[in-house]
This record gives structure tokens, C-alpha cells and sequence, in this order.
């Protein structure tokens, strides 16, 4: 009789060593994973990539076009060469007594504390939701209440509870983050496939194994997904967050600029954000690809 797999070589696929076999039997490949056709990588990326600059040339040139027209007044539309030159002013003289540096600085070091907070609480409290009824019984309906509320709504409640001080601006950018990473985690866990549940049980892994060998990544992707929609979350909160007693911030000095009608401040900030985004978007999308390679991506 052959030796029994080892539960640390239990990983995703499931594969059958060839030495377990009988004499003479062929190994057969494992079979690709059910789930959408797989495409090439990089099959059409090219073309996307071309009508995304595209893209963003037309409406650069649509913007450029409405304020040097007269359409639109300065005072509502700045022209694109207007926003550079001031985002560059604002990166070495400052405004608001600070620079852009550190007000990006602050706004950064707000969302991802936001972040790792509600990683610690969301995928665990997914996993709950996924794993056990009484855990979904109890969760489920916070999460719903939480998650339609817009955060101008409780923040007063968060200015009370705890006060005008950073944590006030941390906890009101997590309770936006927290819904999108729970119900992605639980997702995920409920769809894991139920014959790698079994075959990890046959092969005498633990609950605990089965938890980290089986459970957790089938639910990476997933959880990464929810992170992304968590982060975009957090972003649109921020300067809602910034409102509170805030002296440096992205937010704050979107805020700041509009009183005074510095509309090329605020256009720039905005674009300070989206910038921000777009390069936390890329990063998360690589170690995406890098921790879960075998998942199909558009």
C-alpha cells in the first residue's frame, strides 16, 4: 500500500503525486479549473491600452478646447496649462502652510491605516459570515445597515463618540472601507469549490488546514476585489474625513481652495487623487497577479 499524500503538499490545484499511482498507470494532467475560458495574457492589451490614451488625449483636448474657447469661464474650468503650473507652485511654495507633499503625506497615511483596520476586521468577520450560519446571523445585518449609509450621515456621530482628533477621520474612512471587504470575503469563501473541501478532508487535513490550505486562496481573489472597491471607498471619503479639525490633507485642501474659488486648486487636487488611485489601483493589481496567477483576469 502507497504512502498517504502529506496535508503540507495539499496546495490549489490538487494534484495526485505519480510515485502514489499503481505500476504501470499514465499520470493524468490536472484538469484546468472550471471557470470562464481562459484568454491569453496580454491577448487585446495592446488595443486597450490605445483607446484608453486615446481616451484621455480627447478629453484633455475636449478641456483644453472648453476653457480656451470661452465656453466656460476661468473661474469654473482653468485651463490644463493653468492646473499644471499651480499644482507646481503648490509642490514648492505649498498652500495652507503646507506643501503637497506632506498634504498628500497626511491623506495617505489616513486611508491606509483606514485600510489595514478594516482588513483586520473584514476578513475575519467575512470568513464568519462564509463559514457559519450563526456568525452570518449576527454580521449580516450590520453589514447591511452599514453599508447604504453615506458617511456624511454618521460622521457628526463619529465627531461626538470620539472626537475631532485623527481618529475620528481614521474610523470614518474605515466604516466606508469595512461592507466592500466583508461581503467580498464572504463570497469568496462560499464559493469554494465543495470537492476540494473533500478531497482536503480525505487527505487528513484539520479544520484549521482546510481553512489556510483550501479556503484562504479560493478566497484571494475575491478579497482582493473587495480591497480595490474598498479603497475607491476610502478615496471618496477622505475629504468628507478631512472636514473634521483638519490642518494638512488632500481633502483639506480641496476644501480650503474652494472657499476662496480657487477653482485651479481644486481641479488639481482632484487630480492629485485620481493619480493616487490609479497607482494604488496598479500596485494592487500586480500583487494580485503575483499571489493568485491562476485566476482569470480581464
Amino acid at each position: 500500500m502507497s504512502a498517504p499524500v502529506p496535508v503540507s503538499e495539499l496546495a490549489l490545484p490538487f494534484v495526485v503525486p505519480a510515485e502514489g499511482l499503481p505500476r504501470g498507470a499514465v499520470p493524468v494532467e490536472p484538469a484546468e479549473p472550471v471557470g470562464p475560458a481562459r484568454r491569453p495574457r496580454g491577448d487585446g492589451s495592446s488595443l486597450r491600452l490605445a483607446v484608453s490614451l486615446a481616451t484621455i488625449v480627447g478629453l484633455i483636448a475636449l478641456w483644453w478646447a472648453a476653457s480656451a474657447s470661452g465656453l466656460v469661464g476661468k473661474l469654473f474650468l482653468p485651463s490644463p496649462a493653468v492646473v499644471i503650473e499651480r499644482l507646481g507652485r503648490i509642490a514648492t511654495e505649498g498652500f495652507v502652510d503646507a506643501t503637497l507633499a506632506q498634504h498628500l503625506g497626511a491623506s495617505l497615511a489616513r486611508v491606509f491605516a483606514a485600510l489595514i483596520a478594516s482588513l483586520a476586521i473584514g476578513i475575519p468577520a467575512g470568513f464568519a459570515i462564509g463559514l457559519s450560519t450563526v456568525g452570518r446571523g449576527v454580521l449580516d445585518p450590520i453589514v447591511e445597515f452599514l453599508r447604504p449609509i453615506p458617511p456624511l450621515a454618521y460622521l457628526p456621530l463619529v465627531v461626538i463618540w470620539a472626537g475631532i482628533g485623527e481618529t475620528t477621520k481614521v474610523l470614518v474612512i474605515a466604516l466606508a472601507m469595512l461592507p466592500p471587504i466583508i461581503i467580498a470575503t464572504s463570497t469568496g469563501v462560499r464559493g469554494v469549490a465543495r470537492d476540494r473541501l473533500n478531497v482536503a478532508r480525505a487527505l487528513g487535513a484539520t479544520r484549521w488546514q482546510v481553512l489556510r490550505l483550501v479556503v484562504l486562496p479560493s478566497a484571494l481573489p475575491s478579497i482582493f476585489t473587495g480591497t480595490r472597491i474598498a479603497l475607491g471607498a476610502g478615496w471618496s471619503t477622505l475629504v468628507a474625513a478631512e472636514l473634521v479639525a483638519a490642518t494638512r490633507g488632500v481633502g483639506f485642501m480641496i476644501q480650503s481652495a474652494a472657499n476662496f474659488l480657487a477653482t485651479d486648486v481644486v481641479v488639481a487636487g482632484i487630480l492629485v487623487i485620481a493619480a493616487v488611485a490609479f497607482a494604488l489601483e496598479f500596485a494592487i493589481r500586480l500583487l494580485e497577479r503575483s499571489l493568485v496567477g491562476w485566476a482569470t483576469y480581464g
